[in-house]
């Protein structure tokens, strides 16, 4: 058993080619932490988000601050602390800060593939 804390103060600014924007991320389960199993917070600054992409297994978003945006081609969800939003593998998504707000989440995903699109 492993107590982890999420905590901003840790987080590292993200050089990741699917952000836009200032973009932070704390890995709280990492590989090699837990065989099936990554959890992320994500910290979005006004006006960052991720490019629209698809992940190969299936994805739950934890909102534990601020106000954000998680959107398909037809939906688009305002998520506040306390929603989960589950996308479904394969689904084409892109999710990130409200404007004039500051937004995380954790992401939750068992191993598999990303596809970013355009």
């Amino acid at each position: 058993m492993k107590l982890l804390r999420q905590d901003m103060g840790q987080a590292v600014v993200s050089l990741s080619p699917i952000f836009e924007g200032d973009v932070a991320t704390q890995n709280l389960v990492a590989e090699g932490d837990a065989a099936l199993l990554r959890v992320t917070a994500v910290t979005f600054r006004d006006g960052a988000r991720n490019k629209p992409h698809r992940h190969s297994t299936d994805q739950v978003l934890v909102v534990t601050h601020g106000r954000g945006i998680v959107a398909t081609d037809d939906i688009e969800l305002r998520v506040g602390p306390g929603d989960l939003v589950l996308v479904p593998a394969g689904e084409r998504h892109w999710h990130g800060a409200a404007p004039g707000e500051e937004f995380t989440h954790l992401s939750l995903l068992t191993p598999g593939e990303m596809t970013i699109e355009d």
